[in-house]
Protein backbone atom coordinates (compact mmCIF):
# COMPACT_ATOMS: atom_id res chain seq x y z
CA UNK A 1 0.00 0.00 0.00
CA UNK A 2 1.43 3.58 -0.49
CA UNK A 3 2.31 5.87 1.49
CA UNK A 4 0.68 9.56 1.66
CA UNK A 5 4.12 10.82 0.66
CA UNK A 6 4.31 7.85 -2.40
CA UNK A 7 0.79 9.29 -3.24
CA UNK A 8 1.88 12.84 -3.01
CA UNK A 9 4.64 12.04 -5.77
CA UNK A 10 2.55 10.85 -7.93
CA UNK A 11 1.18 14.26 -9.40
CA UNK A 12 3.05 17.65 -10.63
CA UNK A 13 1.77 19.90 -8.09
CA UNK A 14 4.13 22.86 -7.97
CA UNK A 15 5.82 22.41 -4.42
CA UNK A 16 5.44 26.30 -3.53
CA UNK A 17 1.39 25.79 -4.24
CA UNK A 18 -0.98 24.75 -1.82
CA UNK A 19 -3.85 23.65 -3.73
CA UNK A 20 -6.89 24.13 -2.08
CA UNK A 21 -9.29 24.13 -4.44
CA UNK A 22 -9.79 20.68 -5.11
CA UNK A 23 -13.56 21.36 -5.74
CA UNK A 24 -12.92 23.74 -8.54
CA UNK A 25 -10.43 21.74 -10.31
CA UNK A 26 -7.79 18.68 -9.41
CA UNK A 27 -4.46 17.90 -10.04
CA UNK A 28 -4.27 14.81 -12.97
CA UNK A 29 -1.76 12.81 -11.80
CA UNK A 30 1.67 12.35 -14.19
CA UNK A 31 0.26 8.92 -15.30
CA UNK A 32 -2.82 10.44 -16.67
CA UNK A 33 -0.88 13.03 -18.51
CA UNK A 34 1.26 10.74 -20.29
CA UNK A 35 -1.51 9.57 -22.74
CA UNK A 36 -3.14 12.91 -23.49
CA UNK A 37 -2.82 13.24 -27.11
CA UNK A 38 -2.14 9.76 -27.91
CA UNK A 39 -4.89 8.81 -29.86
CA UNK A 40 -4.57 11.61 -31.53
CA UNK A 41 -1.73 10.69 -33.04
CA UNK A 42 -2.39 7.53 -33.60
CA UNK A 43 -5.37 8.34 -36.20
CA UNK A 44 -3.17 11.43 -37.63
CA UNK A 45 -0.94 8.65 -38.52
CA UNK A 46 -3.18 5.97 -40.02
CA UNK A 47 -6.80 7.69 -40.28
CA UNK A 48 -9.57 5.66 -40.34
CA UNK A 49 -13.02 5.79 -39.42
CA UNK A 50 -13.30 6.09 -35.19
CA UNK A 51 -16.89 5.37 -34.83
CA UNK A 52 -16.51 1.90 -33.58
CA UNK A 53 -14.18 3.19 -30.94
CA UNK A 54 -16.06 6.35 -30.22
CA UNK A 55 -18.53 3.97 -28.69
CA UNK A 56 -15.86 3.46 -26.27
CA UNK A 57 -16.90 -0.10 -24.76
CA UNK A 58 -13.35 -1.35 -22.76
CA UNK A 59 -13.36 2.13 -20.96
CA UNK A 60 -16.93 1.48 -20.28
CA UNK A 61 -16.75 -1.39 -18.92
CA UNK A 62 -13.68 -0.94 -16.75
CA UNK A 63 -15.38 2.04 -14.93
CA UNK A 64 -18.37 0.19 -14.50
CA UNK A 65 -16.94 -2.38 -12.56
CA UNK A 66 -14.66 0.07 -10.94
CA UNK A 67 -18.21 2.27 -9.48
CA UNK A 68 -20.98 -0.84 -9.21
CA UNK A 69 -22.94 -0.19 -12.14
CA UNK A 70 -23.20 -1.81 -15.61
CA UNK A 71 -21.42 -0.25 -18.59
CA UNK A 72 -24.95 -0.04 -20.37
CA UNK A 73 -25.62 2.65 -17.63
CA UNK A 74 -22.66 4.39 -18.33
CA UNK A 75 -21.66 7.53 -20.49
CA UNK A 76 -17.97 9.22 -20.74
CA UNK A 77 -19.05 12.73 -21.48
CA UNK A 78 -17.20 16.48 -21.66
CA UNK A 79 -18.26 17.79 -18.35
CA UNK A 80 -20.58 17.18 -15.52
CA UNK A 81 -22.31 20.48 -17.42
CA UNK A 82 -22.80 18.20 -20.51
CA UNK A 83 -24.06 15.35 -18.03
CA UNK A 84 -26.44 17.89 -16.42
CA UNK A 85 -27.54 19.49 -19.53
CA UNK A 86 -28.51 15.55 -21.33
CA UNK A 87 -29.64 14.53 -18.17
CA UNK A 88 -32.55 17.97 -17.49
CA UNK A 89 -33.25 17.88 -21.18
CA UNK A 90 -34.12 14.44 -21.67
CA UNK A 91 -36.55 14.15 -18.79
CA UNK A 92 -40.30 13.29 -20.23
CA UNK A 93 -42.15 16.48 -18.57
CA UNK A 94 -44.70 18.81 -19.23
CA UNK A 95 -45.75 21.97 -18.63
CA UNK A 96 -46.73 22.43 -14.90
CA UNK A 97 -44.84 19.48 -13.76
CA UNK A 98 -42.75 20.30 -10.70
CA UNK A 99 -39.00 19.80 -10.08
CA UNK A 100 -37.82 20.32 -5.91
CA UNK A 101 -34.49 21.52 -6.01
CA UNK A 102 -32.52 23.70 -3.88
CA UNK A 103 -31.10 27.25 -4.67
CA UNK A 104 -27.69 25.95 -3.35
CA UNK A 105 -26.76 23.93 -6.51
CA UNK A 106 -24.36 24.64 -8.83
CA UNK A 107 -24.80 26.77 -11.75
CA UNK A 108 -23.94 23.50 -14.17
CA UNK A 109 -27.10 22.50 -12.90
CA UNK A 110 -29.21 25.87 -12.72
CA UNK A 111 -29.11 26.87 -15.72
CA UNK A 112 -30.29 23.54 -17.57
CA UNK A 113 -33.38 23.50 -14.85
CA UNK A 114 -33.99 27.31 -16.07
CA UNK A 115 -34.23 25.99 -19.42
CA UNK A 116 -36.86 23.44 -18.60
CA UNK A 117 -38.58 26.37 -16.72
CA UNK A 118 -38.74 28.83 -19.46
CA UNK A 119 -38.50 27.00 -22.31
CA UNK A 120 -41.58 23.80 -21.24
CA UNK A 121 -43.35 25.57 -18.95
CA UNK A 122 -42.06 23.55 -15.75
CA UNK A 123 -42.40 24.81 -12.48
CA UNK A 124 -39.13 24.74 -10.20
CA UNK A 125 -39.51 24.40 -6.12
CA UNK A 126 -35.94 25.72 -5.12
CA UNK A 127 -35.56 25.22 -1.86
CA UNK A 128 -33.00 27.04 1.03
CA UNK A 129 -31.67 24.54 3.15
CA UNK A 130 -29.98 24.82 6.31
CA UNK A 131 -26.70 26.18 6.93
CA UNK A 132 -24.58 26.07 9.92
CA UNK A 133 -22.41 23.81 11.98
CA UNK A 134 -25.80 22.91 13.79
CA UNK A 135 -27.75 21.56 10.26
CA UNK A 136 -28.46 17.69 10.18
CA UNK A 137 -29.97 15.30 8.41
CA UNK A 138 -33.58 15.17 9.12
CA UNK A 139 -33.79 18.88 8.34
CA UNK A 140 -32.86 18.32 4.67
CA UNK A 141 -35.55 15.78 4.70
CA UNK A 142 -37.96 17.06 6.24
CA UNK A 143 -37.77 20.42 3.87
CA UNK A 144 -37.71 18.01 0.71
CA UNK A 145 -40.77 15.96 1.85
CA UNK A 146 -42.89 18.97 2.98
CA UNK A 147 -42.02 20.41 -0.46
CA UNK A 148 -43.35 17.36 -2.16
CA UNK A 149 -46.76 18.44 -4.01
CA UNK A 150 -49.66 16.33 -6.33
CA UNK A 151 -47.59 17.84 -9.40
CA UNK A 152 -43.99 17.20 -8.39
CA UNK A 153 -42.17 14.61 -10.74
CA UNK A 154 -38.66 14.85 -9.61
CA UNK A 155 -36.28 15.07 -7.18
CA UNK A 156 -33.21 17.20 -7.80
CA UNK A 157 -30.14 17.54 -5.75
CA UNK A 158 -26.18 17.46 -5.19
CA UNK A 159 -24.50 14.74 -3.49
CA UNK A 160 -21.98 17.52 -2.19
CA UNK A 161 -23.04 21.14 -2.64
CA UNK A 162 -20.66 23.16 -4.22
CA UNK A 163 -21.57 26.04 -1.70
CA UNK A 164 -21.02 25.14 2.06
CA UNK A 165 -19.82 21.24 1.16
CA UNK A 166 -23.10 19.68 2.89
CA UNK A 167 -23.07 16.13 2.19
CA UNK A 168 -26.78 15.64 1.53
CA UNK A 169 -28.52 12.38 2.99
CA UNK A 170 -28.83 11.05 -0.18
CA UNK A 171 -29.63 7.55 0.75
CA UNK A 172 -33.02 9.03 2.65
CA UNK A 173 -34.06 11.31 -0.10
CA UNK A 174 -33.91 8.11 -2.83
CA UNK A 175 -36.11 6.84 -0.37
CA UNK A 176 -38.41 9.53 -0.42
CA UNK A 177 -38.54 9.84 -4.58
CA UNK A 178 -39.38 6.30 -4.40
CA UNK A 179 -42.19 6.47 -1.83
CA UNK A 180 -43.61 9.09 -3.74
CA UNK A 181 -42.82 7.14 -7.24
CA UNK A 182 -40.57 10.54 -8.45
CA UNK A 183 -37.47 10.20 -10.35
CA UNK A 184 -34.04 11.03 -8.55
CA UNK A 185 -31.15 12.85 -10.27
CA UNK A 186 -28.08 13.76 -7.92
CA UNK A 187 -25.06 16.13 -8.89
CA UNK A 188 -22.51 13.99 -8.38
CA UNK A 189 -19.81 16.50 -9.36
CA UNK A 190 -18.27 16.44 -6.08
CA UNK A 191 -18.83 12.69 -5.35
CA UNK A 192 -16.72 11.04 -7.89
CA UNK A 193 -12.77 10.46 -6.47
CA UNK A 194 -13.67 12.32 -2.97
CA UNK A 195 -16.35 9.30 -1.53
CA UNK A 196 -15.90 5.31 -2.13
CA UNK A 197 -19.05 5.56 -4.95
CA UNK A 198 -21.23 2.81 -5.68
CA UNK A 199 -23.47 4.06 -8.19
CA UNK A 200 -26.34 1.01 -8.55
CA UNK A 201 -26.46 0.99 -4.55
CA UNK A 202 -27.25 4.70 -4.46
CA UNK A 203 -30.45 4.52 -5.94
CA UNK A 204 -31.02 6.75 -7.85
CA UNK A 205 -32.45 6.91 -11.33
CA UNK A 206 -29.45 9.75 -13.21
CA UNK A 207 -26.35 10.99 -12.10
CA UNK A 208 -23.80 13.63 -13.55
CA UNK A 209 -20.28 13.54 -12.58
CA UNK A 210 -17.34 15.42 -13.13
CA UNK A 211 -14.35 13.64 -13.73
CA UNK A 212 -11.64 16.58 -13.35
CA UNK A 213 -12.66 17.59 -9.43
CA UNK A 214 -11.78 14.83 -7.22
CA UNK A 215 -11.56 12.12 -9.26
CA UNK A 216 -8.28 14.03 -10.86
CA UNK A 217 -9.25 12.88 -14.38
CA UNK A 218 -8.40 15.19 -17.72
CA UNK A 219 -10.07 18.39 -18.14
CA UNK A 220 -13.02 17.67 -20.22
CA UNK A 221 -14.15 14.58 -18.81
CA UNK A 222 -17.41 14.06 -16.81
CA UNK A 223 -20.17 10.83 -16.37
CA UNK A 224 -23.65 10.21 -17.16
CA UNK A 225 -24.70 7.69 -14.73
CA UNK A 226 -28.51 6.38 -16.14
CA UNK A 227 -29.92 3.40 -14.46
CA UNK A 228 -31.03 0.98 -16.34
CA UNK A 229 -32.30 -1.82 -14.21
CA UNK A 230 -34.54 -2.81 -12.46
CA UNK A 231 -37.60 -2.04 -13.32
CA UNK A 232 -39.65 0.47 -13.56
CA UNK A 233 -37.46 3.15 -15.07
CA UNK A 234 -38.37 6.28 -15.95
CA UNK A 235 -39.14 7.40 -19.20
CA UNK A 236 -36.02 8.98 -20.98
CA UNK A 237 -34.88 10.80 -24.29
CA UNK A 238 -31.19 10.20 -25.65
CA UNK A 239 -30.86 14.21 -26.69
CA UNK A 240 -27.58 13.89 -28.37
CA UNK A 241 -27.13 10.54 -30.12
CA UNK A 242 -26.29 9.48 -33.38
CA UNK A 243 -27.65 5.96 -32.69
CA UNK A 244 -31.72 7.37 -32.26
CA UNK A 245 -33.73 5.10 -34.30
CA UNK A 246 -34.93 6.92 -37.09
CA UNK A 247 -37.71 4.34 -36.90
CA UNK A 248 -40.38 2.75 -34.52
CA UNK A 249 -39.38 5.06 -31.60
CA UNK A 250 -37.10 4.10 -28.84
CA UNK A 251 -36.53 0.20 -27.86
CA UNK A 252 -37.75 -0.98 -24.20
CA UNK A 253 -35.37 -0.33 -21.45
CA UNK A 254 -33.42 -1.99 -20.54
CA UNK A 255 -31.12 -1.90 -23.93
CA UNK A 256 -27.95 -0.11 -24.08
CA UNK A 257 -28.41 3.21 -22.83
CA UNK A 258 -25.03 4.15 -22.40
CA UNK A 259 -23.99 3.41 -25.73
CA UNK A 260 -26.56 5.38 -27.18
CA UNK A 261 -25.45 8.11 -25.08
CA UNK A 262 -22.02 7.81 -25.84
CA UNK A 263 -22.26 7.57 -29.88
CA UNK A 264 -22.64 11.10 -30.41
CA UNK A 265 -19.91 11.87 -32.54
CA UNK A 266 -16.36 11.82 -32.26
CA UNK A 267 -14.85 11.51 -29.01
CA UNK A 268 -11.22 12.37 -27.71
CA UNK A 269 -10.17 8.93 -26.77
CA UNK A 270 -7.32 9.66 -24.81
CA UNK A 271 -9.38 11.94 -22.27
CA UNK A 272 -11.16 8.92 -21.92
CA UNK A 273 -8.53 6.77 -21.38
CA UNK A 274 -7.26 9.45 -18.78
CA UNK A 275 -10.14 8.67 -16.88
CA UNK A 276 -10.12 5.36 -16.69
CA UNK A 277 -6.06 5.74 -15.68
CA UNK A 278 -7.39 8.18 -12.83
CA UNK A 279 -10.32 5.58 -11.48
CA UNK A 280 -7.86 2.81 -11.09
CA UNK A 281 -5.02 4.85 -9.62
CA UNK A 282 -7.96 5.79 -7.06
CA UNK A 283 -9.08 1.87 -6.84
CA UNK A 284 -5.62 1.25 -5.64
CA UNK A 285 -4.81 3.88 -3.28
CA UNK A 286 -8.27 3.09 -1.79
CA UNK A 287 -10.96 5.17 -2.42
CA UNK A 288 -11.89 4.58 1.46
CA UNK A 289 -8.67 5.57 2.31
CA UNK A 290 -8.99 8.05 0.09
CA UNK A 291 -12.47 9.70 1.42
CA UNK A 292 -10.79 9.01 5.77
CA UNK A 293 -8.21 11.26 4.46
CA UNK A 294 -10.49 13.92 3.08
CA UNK A 295 -13.14 13.96 5.95
CA UNK A 296 -9.98 14.05 8.20
CA UNK A 297 -8.31 17.23 6.76
CA UNK A 298 -11.94 19.02 6.52
CA UNK A 299 -12.79 17.92 10.70
CA UNK A 300 -9.59 19.89 11.48
CA UNK A 301 -10.66 22.28 8.85
CA UNK A 302 -13.68 23.23 10.74
CA UNK A 303 -12.00 22.68 14.66
CA UNK A 304 -9.38 25.44 13.02
CA UNK A 305 -12.11 28.24 11.51
CA UNK A 306 -14.24 27.54 15.22
CA UNK A 307 -11.38 28.08 17.63
CA UNK A 308 -10.47 31.20 15.70
CA UNK A 309 -13.38 32.48 14.39
CA UNK A 310 -16.41 31.12 16.36
CA UNK A 311 -19.09 28.43 15.01
CA UNK A 312 -21.10 31.33 13.47
CA UNK A 313 -18.31 31.87 11.11
CA UNK A 314 -18.79 28.15 10.05
CA UNK A 315 -21.61 27.69 7.09
CA UNK A 316 -20.64 23.76 7.08
CA UNK A 317 -21.85 21.18 8.83
CA UNK A 318 -19.94 19.77 11.91
CA UNK A 319 -22.16 18.67 14.32
CA UNK A 320 -23.66 15.56 12.33
CA UNK A 321 -21.36 13.68 10.92
CA UNK A 322 -23.85 12.25 8.22
CA UNK A 323 -23.49 15.57 6.49
CA UNK A 324 -19.68 15.55 6.19
CA UNK A 325 -17.18 15.90 3.44
CA UNK A 326 -13.80 17.43 2.96
CA UNK A 327 -14.95 21.05 1.35
CA UNK A 328 -15.47 23.93 4.08
CA UNK A 329 -16.84 27.14 3.74
CA UNK A 330 -16.44 29.91 6.51
CA UNK A 331 -16.10 33.57 7.02
CA UNK A 332 -12.90 35.10 8.11
CA UNK A 333 -14.09 38.48 8.57
CA UNK A 334 -16.71 37.91 11.15
CA UNK A 335 -19.93 38.92 9.45
CA UNK A 336 -19.29 40.80 6.35
CA UNK A 337 -21.13 40.70 3.75
CA UNK A 338 -18.72 42.55 1.48
CA UNK A 339 -17.80 40.49 -1.17
CA UNK A 340 -14.71 42.30 -2.69
CA UNK A 341 -13.26 42.06 0.66
CA UNK A 342 -13.56 38.16 0.13
CA UNK A 343 -12.04 38.35 -3.80
CA UNK A 344 -9.65 40.49 -2.71
CA UNK A 345 -8.37 37.92 0.11
CA UNK A 346 -8.56 35.17 -2.47
CA UNK A 347 -6.41 36.96 -4.70
CA UNK A 348 -3.62 37.81 -1.90
CA UNK A 349 -3.88 34.14 -1.06
CA UNK A 350 -2.76 33.12 -4.20
CA UNK A 351 -0.40 35.88 -5.27
CA UNK A 352 1.26 36.31 -2.40
CA UNK A 353 1.44 32.93 -0.71
CA UNK A 354 0.83 30.27 -3.28
CA UNK A 355 -2.56 29.55 -1.86
CA UNK A 356 -5.60 28.54 -3.93
CA UNK A 357 -9.21 29.08 -2.17
CA UNK A 358 -12.49 29.38 -3.81
CA UNK A 359 -15.19 32.23 -2.93
CA UNK A 360 -18.53 30.87 -3.20
CA UNK A 361 -22.47 32.66 -2.64
CA UNK A 362 -25.30 31.22 -1.64
CA UNK A 363 -28.95 31.96 0.42
CA UNK A 364 -28.86 31.95 4.09
CA UNK A 365 -32.18 30.79 5.49
CA UNK A 366 -34.14 34.31 7.22
CA UNK A 367 -31.17 36.01 5.66
CA UNK A 368 -31.93 38.35 2.23
CA UNK A 369 -29.64 37.88 -0.73
CA UNK A 370 -26.63 35.77 -0.88
CA UNK A 371 -23.79 35.61 1.93
CA UNK A 372 -20.08 35.44 0.52
CA UNK A 373 -17.90 32.56 2.01
CA UNK A 374 -14.16 31.23 1.38
CA UNK A 375 -14.54 28.04 0.31
CA UNK A 376 -11.09 25.66 0.90
CA UNK A 377 -11.49 21.96 -0.42
CA UNK A 378 -8.15 19.84 0.25
CA UNK A 379 -7.73 16.47 -1.28
CA UNK A 380 -5.13 13.32 -1.02
CA UNK A 381 -2.78 15.43 -1.84
CA UNK A 382 -2.75 17.91 0.74
CA UNK A 383 -1.84 17.53 4.60
CA UNK A 384 -2.45 19.14 8.39
CA UNK A 385 0.71 20.97 7.99
CA UNK A 386 -0.48 23.18 4.42
CA UNK A 387 -4.02 23.68 6.28
CA UNK A 388 -2.59 24.98 9.18
CA UNK A 389 -0.22 27.58 6.89
CA UNK A 390 -3.63 28.37 4.72
CA UNK A 391 -5.48 29.29 8.43
CA UNK A 392 -2.56 31.08 9.66
CA UNK A 393 -1.90 32.88 6.52
CA UNK A 394 -5.96 34.29 6.80
CA UNK A 395 -5.85 35.59 9.94
CA UNK A 396 -3.58 37.51 9.59
CA UNK A 397 -4.75 39.19 6.62
CA UNK A 398 -8.16 39.38 8.09
CA UNK A 399 -7.11 40.44 11.28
Amino acid sequence: MMDWRQVRELFTIDPDLIHLNTAGLGSAPRAVLDVLGSADRVYARSPRDPFADTALTEVREALAGGLGCEADELAIVPSATDANARILAGLDLREGDEIITTDHECYTVRAPLCQLRDRRGVVLRELTPPIGAGQRAEEIVELVRSAITPRTRVLQWAGITLTTGAAFPTAELVELARRHDLIAVLDGAQLLGHFPVRLRDLGVDFLSASGSRYQCGPMGTGLIYARNRPLPLPAFWPVVSLLYPLRDGLPPRPHDLGRLLQQSDSADLSRAQGLRIACELWDRIGRDRIQRHVLELGTHLKERVVRHWGRDALFSPMDDPRLHSGLVAFDPFRGSANLGVFVQLKRQLADEHGITVEITRFAHPGVQGELPAVRVSPHLYNDVEQLDRAIETMIKLCH
